[in-house]
C-alpha cells in the first residue's frame, strides 16, 4: 500500500520557523531585562569599547528570548549611543559620550494621545516614501526579513502577546530595505516607543477585540509586503500610508469615544 505523503502548510511553516520566545512573559519586559545585562557587562569591563557583541544566536540562547526581541534590545542600545552595528560584520561597543543624538523620541515625549498621533504623523510621511524605495531597492534576504517579521506577529497574536517587537521589526526591515542606512538609523534612534501600543492600550480596549484589532494590523503590513515583493512602488507607497493612517484614525475616534483616554 502506498505511503500517504505529508502535505506542508506554507504558512504555518513560516510562523513555526520563526523565533518566539519560549518564555511566558511579555516582549516588552525582555527587551529592557538585555539592556540592563549588556551595560552591566560593559560596566564591569566585560565588554570594552571595540569588543564585539555575542551574535544574535548566543545572546537568544543567554537570555532564552526570540531574535525579535534581542533586535530590539540593540536598537535600543544603539539608540542610546552604546553600541554600533556593521552591517556584514557585527554590533560593536563604542565609547560614552556626554553626547546625545541630535534626535530621539523617548517615552516622556509621548506622554498624551495628541503626542501619539503627532508621531504617527511624521512616520506617514517618512515610511510612505520608505516603503516605495523598498519596493524598488529590495532583495531577496530583505524579503525574507519582512516574512520572518509577519510570522513573528502571527505567532505573537496567538500567544496572547501585543506583538509590539514583531511589529517595529516589520518596519524597520521596510526601512533597511531602502538601501539607505539613514533610513534604518533614523527608525533606530526613533525606537519601538513608536508603536501605539507601546503607550496606549490599543489592542486590549478596540472595540473589535484585540484579535480581531491585531488581525487586521497584520493583513495592513501584508498588504505593504505584497506591494514590496510585486515591486510595485505607488502601490507600497499607498499600503503603507493607509495602514498608519488608519492607526491615526482609530486612535483619533477612540480619544472621542473616551476624552479620559490616557497612555500608559
Amino acid at each position: 500500500m502506498p505511503v500517504k505523503e505529508k502535505t506542508v502548510n506554507p504558512v504555518k511553516t513560516l510562523i513555526e520557523s520563526a523565533d518566539v520566545a519560549p518564555r511566558s512573559r511579555r516582549p516588552r519586559g525582555l527587551v529592557p531585562e538585555i539592556v540592563t545585562a549588556l551595560e552591566g557587562d560593559m560596566a564591569e569591563g566585560k565588554l570594552l569599547p571595540g569588543d564585539k557583541l555575542p551574535t544574535e544566536a548566543a545572546l537568544m540562547a543567554r537570555f532564552e528570548v526570540s531574535r525579535t526581541v534581542v533586535r530590539e534590545a540593540i536598537s535600543r542600545m544603539q539608540a542610546a549611543g552604546r553600541v554600533e552595528t556593521r552591517h556584514g560584520i557585527g554590533t560593536f561597543v563604542i565609547a560614552r559620550t556626554e553626547q546625545l543624538p541630535a534626535f530621539h523620541i523617548a517615552p516622556q515625549d509621548m506622554a498624551t494621545v495628541a503626542d501619539v498621533i503627532a508621531v504617527l504623523e511624521l512616520r506617514i510621511s517618512l515610511e510612505s516614501e520608505a516603503a516605495s524605495m523598498a519596493a524598488q531597492r529590495r532583495d531577496d534576504v530583505h524579503l525574507a526579513a519582512m516574512a520572518a517579521a509577519l510570522a513573528s506577529f502571527e505567532a505573537a497574536i496567538q500567544a496572547n502577546s501585543d506583538a509590539v517587537p514583531s511589529d517595529f521589526q516589520f518596519h524597520m526591515e521596510v526601512a533597511r530595505a531602502t538601501g539607505n542606512r539613514h533610513f534604518a538609523d533614523l527608525m533606530t534612534y526613533l525606537g519601538a516607543v513608536i508603536i501605539p501600543r507601546t503607550r496606549l492600550k490599543t489592542a486590549s480596549e478596540a472595540p473589535e477585540g484585540r484579535l480581531t484589532y491585531l488581525r487586521r494590523v497584520h493583513h495592513e503590513h501584508e498588504s505593504i509586503y505584497c506591494a514590496i515583493r510585486d515591486r510595485d512602488a505607488e502601490a507600497a507607497r499607498a499600503a503603507m500610508r493607509t495602514h498608519l493612517a488608519n492607526s491615526r484614525e482609530r486612535l483619533r475616534r477612540a480619544q472621542l469615544a473616551n476624552p479620559s483616554m490616557s497612555v500608559q
